[in-house]
Protein backbone atom coordinates (compact mmCIF):
# COMPACT_ATOMS: atom_id res chain seq x y z
CA UNK A 1 0.00 0.00 0.00
CA UNK A 2 1.24 3.63 -0.58
CA UNK A 3 2.10 5.57 2.21
CA UNK A 4 0.27 9.28 2.29
CA UNK A 5 3.25 10.93 0.95
CA UNK A 6 3.82 8.78 -2.48
CA UNK A 7 -0.41 9.49 -2.20
CA UNK A 8 0.61 13.03 -2.44
CA UNK A 9 3.46 12.52 -5.35
CA UNK A 10 0.19 11.05 -7.09
CA UNK A 11 -1.65 14.03 -6.90
CA UNK A 12 1.38 16.19 -7.95
CA UNK A 13 2.17 14.42 -11.23
CA UNK A 14 -1.69 14.14 -12.05
CA UNK A 15 -1.42 18.16 -11.91
CA UNK A 16 1.38 18.34 -13.53
CA UNK A 17 1.30 15.60 -16.45
CA UNK A 18 -2.49 16.37 -17.63
CA UNK A 19 -2.01 20.44 -16.88
CA UNK A 20 -5.46 20.17 -14.48
CA UNK A 21 -7.13 23.06 -13.29
CA UNK A 22 -8.12 21.44 -10.59
CA UNK A 23 -6.50 19.12 -7.75
CA UNK A 24 -7.44 15.54 -7.94
CA UNK A 25 -9.72 14.74 -5.23
CA UNK A 26 -9.14 12.38 -2.26
CA UNK A 27 -11.88 10.82 -0.96
CA UNK A 28 -11.90 8.84 2.58
CA UNK A 29 -15.31 7.50 4.26
CA UNK A 30 -15.15 8.16 7.90
CA UNK A 31 -15.72 5.46 10.07
CA UNK A 32 -15.33 7.71 13.50
CA UNK A 33 -14.86 11.28 14.30
CA UNK A 34 -11.09 10.41 14.72
CA UNK A 35 -10.26 10.13 11.59
CA UNK A 36 -10.88 13.56 10.59
CA UNK A 37 -7.59 15.14 10.27
CA UNK A 38 -7.37 18.49 12.92
CA UNK A 39 -8.01 21.47 10.49
CA UNK A 40 -10.57 20.12 8.54
CA UNK A 41 -13.75 22.57 7.26
CA UNK A 42 -16.77 21.18 9.32
CA UNK A 43 -19.96 22.74 7.14
CA UNK A 44 -22.30 23.09 9.19
CA UNK A 45 -20.56 24.55 12.26
CA UNK A 46 -17.61 26.69 9.84
CA UNK A 47 -19.50 27.63 6.99
CA UNK A 48 -23.26 26.37 6.33
CA UNK A 49 -24.86 23.44 5.09
CA UNK A 50 -23.16 22.12 1.84
CA UNK A 51 -24.02 19.01 -0.67
CA UNK A 52 -21.40 16.91 -1.31
CA UNK A 53 -20.26 18.05 -4.77
CA UNK A 54 -19.62 21.16 -3.04
CA UNK A 55 -17.28 19.91 -0.60
CA UNK A 56 -15.63 18.23 -3.74
CA UNK A 57 -15.34 21.74 -4.81
CA UNK A 58 -13.82 23.39 -1.49
CA UNK A 59 -11.48 20.33 -2.24
CA UNK A 60 -10.48 20.82 -5.76
CA UNK A 61 -10.62 24.22 -6.12
CA UNK A 62 -9.50 25.81 -2.58
CA UNK A 63 -7.83 23.21 -1.72
CA UNK A 64 -9.48 22.63 1.77
CA UNK A 65 -9.89 19.33 3.81
CA UNK A 66 -13.91 19.34 4.54
CA UNK A 67 -15.53 16.71 6.44
CA UNK A 68 -19.17 16.21 5.81
CA UNK A 69 -21.14 14.12 8.74
CA UNK A 70 -24.95 13.57 8.06
CA UNK A 71 -25.80 16.97 9.86
CA UNK A 72 -23.72 18.74 7.70
CA UNK A 73 -25.65 17.79 4.52
CA UNK A 74 -28.21 20.07 2.20
CA UNK A 75 -28.59 16.95 -0.35
CA UNK A 76 -30.68 13.93 0.04
CA UNK A 77 -28.65 11.44 -2.25
CA UNK A 78 -24.89 11.51 -0.41
CA UNK A 79 -27.03 10.89 2.82
CA UNK A 80 -29.02 7.65 1.49
CA UNK A 81 -25.67 6.93 -0.82
CA UNK A 82 -23.24 7.07 1.91
CA UNK A 83 -25.36 4.85 4.26
CA UNK A 84 -26.47 7.71 6.61
CA UNK A 85 -29.58 7.31 6.59
CA UNK A 86 -31.82 3.77 4.45
CA UNK A 87 -33.29 4.57 1.11
CA UNK A 88 -36.61 4.03 1.24
CA UNK A 89 -38.04 1.53 -0.90
CA UNK A 90 -40.57 3.98 -2.74
CA UNK A 91 -39.49 7.68 -2.56
CA UNK A 92 -38.86 10.74 -4.88
CA UNK A 93 -35.64 11.36 -3.40
CA UNK A 94 -34.28 8.46 -3.95
CA UNK A 95 -34.04 9.00 -7.82
CA UNK A 96 -32.30 7.35 -10.34
CA UNK A 97 -30.54 4.14 -9.46
CA UNK A 98 -27.49 4.05 -7.84
CA UNK A 99 -25.01 1.73 -5.48
CA UNK A 100 -25.29 2.35 -1.74
CA UNK A 101 -23.28 1.87 1.35
CA UNK A 102 -24.94 -0.32 4.18
CA UNK A 103 -26.17 2.01 6.42
CA UNK A 104 -24.46 2.35 9.47
CA UNK A 105 -21.02 1.63 8.07
CA UNK A 106 -19.52 5.26 8.12
CA UNK A 107 -20.58 8.46 9.69
CA UNK A 108 -19.70 10.64 6.94
CA UNK A 109 -17.04 11.27 4.57
CA UNK A 110 -13.52 13.16 4.12
CA UNK A 111 -12.41 14.84 0.78
CA UNK A 112 -9.05 16.59 0.03
CA UNK A 113 -6.56 17.77 -2.39
CA UNK A 114 -4.42 14.78 -3.58
CA UNK A 115 -1.04 16.30 -3.26
CA UNK A 116 -1.95 17.86 0.50
CA UNK A 117 -4.51 14.99 2.13
CA UNK A 118 -3.09 13.80 5.31
CA UNK A 119 -4.90 10.55 5.02
CA UNK A 120 -4.68 7.69 2.36
CA UNK A 121 -7.90 8.03 0.16
CA UNK A 122 -10.36 5.23 -0.63
CA UNK A 123 -10.97 7.20 -3.76
CA UNK A 124 -9.44 9.49 -6.20
CA UNK A 125 -11.81 12.02 -8.04
CA UNK A 126 -10.50 13.71 -11.04
CA UNK A 127 -12.40 16.71 -12.81
CA UNK A 128 -10.63 17.05 -16.05
CA UNK A 129 -11.81 18.13 -19.87
CA UNK A 130 -11.98 15.21 -22.30
CA UNK A 131 -8.46 15.69 -23.68
CA UNK A 132 -7.03 14.89 -20.12
CA UNK A 133 -9.39 12.22 -19.74
CA UNK A 134 -7.90 10.72 -23.03
CA UNK A 135 -4.82 10.99 -22.30
CA UNK A 136 -5.37 9.16 -19.02
CA UNK A 137 -7.01 6.22 -20.37
CA UNK A 138 -5.04 5.60 -23.42
CA UNK A 139 -1.46 5.58 -21.26
CA UNK A 140 -3.64 2.70 -19.53
CA UNK A 141 -1.86 -0.53 -19.70
CA UNK A 142 -4.04 -3.35 -21.23
CA UNK A 143 -5.26 -5.39 -18.55
CA UNK A 144 -6.64 -2.08 -16.94
CA UNK A 145 -8.84 -1.02 -19.88
CA UNK A 146 -11.63 -3.62 -19.10
CA UNK A 147 -11.89 -2.08 -15.48
CA UNK A 148 -13.38 0.92 -17.38
CA UNK A 149 -16.75 1.62 -17.39
CA UNK A 150 -19.45 4.94 -17.25
CA UNK A 151 -22.57 6.48 -14.70
CA UNK A 152 -24.07 9.07 -17.10
CA UNK A 153 -27.20 9.79 -14.73
CA UNK A 154 -27.16 11.47 -11.44
CA UNK A 155 -26.03 10.95 -8.36
CA UNK A 156 -22.82 11.50 -9.71
CA UNK A 157 -21.73 12.07 -5.97
CA UNK A 158 -22.76 8.56 -5.52
CA UNK A 159 -21.38 6.87 -8.76
CA UNK A 160 -17.83 8.68 -8.10
CA UNK A 161 -17.64 7.03 -4.54
CA UNK A 162 -19.45 4.49 -3.87
CA UNK A 163 -19.19 2.33 -6.76
CA UNK A 164 -15.84 2.30 -7.42
CA UNK A 165 -15.10 1.39 -3.55
CA UNK A 166 -17.47 -1.46 -4.18
CA UNK A 167 -16.28 -2.99 -7.25
CA UNK A 168 -12.91 -1.70 -7.33
CA UNK A 169 -13.16 -0.52 -10.87
CA UNK A 170 -12.49 2.71 -12.52
CA UNK A 171 -15.76 5.04 -12.95
CA UNK A 172 -16.25 7.87 -15.96
CA UNK A 173 -19.17 10.13 -14.70
CA UNK A 174 -20.96 12.79 -16.10
CA UNK A 175 -21.57 15.77 -13.07
CA UNK A 176 -24.97 15.59 -12.60
CA UNK A 177 -27.40 19.02 -12.76
CA UNK A 178 -26.38 19.42 -8.99
CA UNK A 179 -23.06 19.83 -9.62
CA UNK A 180 -23.12 22.47 -12.53
CA UNK A 181 -26.14 24.17 -10.74
CA UNK A 182 -24.47 24.59 -7.10
CA UNK A 183 -20.72 23.40 -7.60
CA UNK A 184 -20.22 25.26 -10.29
CA UNK A 185 -18.76 22.52 -12.38
CA UNK A 186 -17.87 23.58 -16.00
CA UNK A 187 -19.63 22.36 -19.36
CA UNK A 188 -15.91 20.75 -19.97
CA UNK A 189 -15.78 18.89 -17.03
CA UNK A 190 -15.73 15.28 -16.55
CA UNK A 191 -15.53 13.11 -13.60
CA UNK A 192 -13.01 9.82 -13.46
CA UNK A 193 -13.09 7.84 -10.25
CA UNK A 194 -9.75 5.93 -9.13
CA UNK A 195 -9.72 3.20 -6.58
CA UNK A 196 -7.02 3.49 -4.21
CA UNK A 197 -5.49 0.31 -5.09
CA UNK A 198 -5.32 1.25 -8.77
CA UNK A 199 -3.81 4.78 -8.22
CA UNK A 200 -0.43 4.03 -8.30
CA UNK A 201 -0.35 1.79 -11.29
CA UNK A 202 -2.35 4.29 -13.19
CA UNK A 203 0.31 7.34 -12.33
CA UNK A 204 3.21 4.89 -13.51
CA UNK A 205 1.55 4.03 -16.94
CA UNK A 206 1.06 8.36 -17.48
CA UNK A 207 4.07 8.89 -16.37
CA UNK A 208 6.10 6.13 -18.68
CA UNK A 209 3.98 7.12 -21.72
CA UNK A 210 4.57 10.88 -21.42
CA UNK A 211 8.52 10.60 -20.87
CA UNK A 212 8.42 7.53 -23.66
CA UNK A 213 6.54 10.21 -25.88
CA UNK A 214 3.88 7.36 -27.03
CA UNK A 215 1.79 8.17 -29.61
CA UNK A 216 -1.04 10.02 -27.92
CA UNK A 217 0.20 10.95 -24.78
CA UNK A 218 1.00 14.50 -25.82
CA UNK A 219 -0.93 15.29 -28.75
CA UNK A 220 -0.72 18.40 -31.07
CA UNK A 221 -3.78 19.69 -33.12
CA UNK A 222 -3.75 19.36 -36.46
CA UNK A 223 -6.34 19.65 -39.35
CA UNK A 224 -4.57 19.23 -42.60
CA UNK A 225 -4.90 16.50 -45.76
CA UNK A 226 -2.14 13.84 -45.69
CA UNK A 227 -1.21 14.51 -42.36
CA UNK A 228 1.77 13.04 -40.39
CA UNK A 229 0.97 9.19 -40.23
CA UNK A 230 2.57 7.59 -37.16
CA UNK A 231 4.58 4.05 -38.19
CA UNK A 232 1.50 1.89 -36.96
CA UNK A 233 -0.99 3.51 -39.76
CA UNK A 234 1.79 3.33 -42.07
CA UNK A 235 2.45 -0.61 -41.51
CA UNK A 236 -1.36 -1.20 -41.68
CA UNK A 237 -1.71 1.07 -45.04
CA UNK A 238 1.09 -0.77 -46.40
CA UNK A 239 0.01 -3.99 -46.17
CA UNK A 240 -3.59 -3.12 -47.54
CA UNK A 241 -1.91 -1.72 -50.60
CA UNK A 242 -3.17 1.89 -49.74
CA UNK A 243 -1.17 5.15 -50.14
CA UNK A 244 1.13 6.01 -47.58
CA UNK A 245 2.92 9.07 -46.08
CA UNK A 246 5.86 9.91 -47.95
CA UNK A 247 5.28 7.57 -50.99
Amino acid sequence: MPSIKDFNRFGEELERRLLLKTSPVAVKMLASEADIPDGSVRPKQDRGHLAQCQAFAYSRRDRETVAMLKEDNWCPAPVMAYGLEPKPDHSRASGHVYDTFEPGKYIGILSSPLSKAKFAPDVVIIYSDTGQLRRLLLAMRPEEIPLVSGHYFPPSCAHAVVTPMLTGEYRVVIPDPGEYARALSGDDEIMFAIPKDRIETLVADLIEAQDRNLPFARESMIMSPDFPQPELYKNIFKAWGMDVEGK
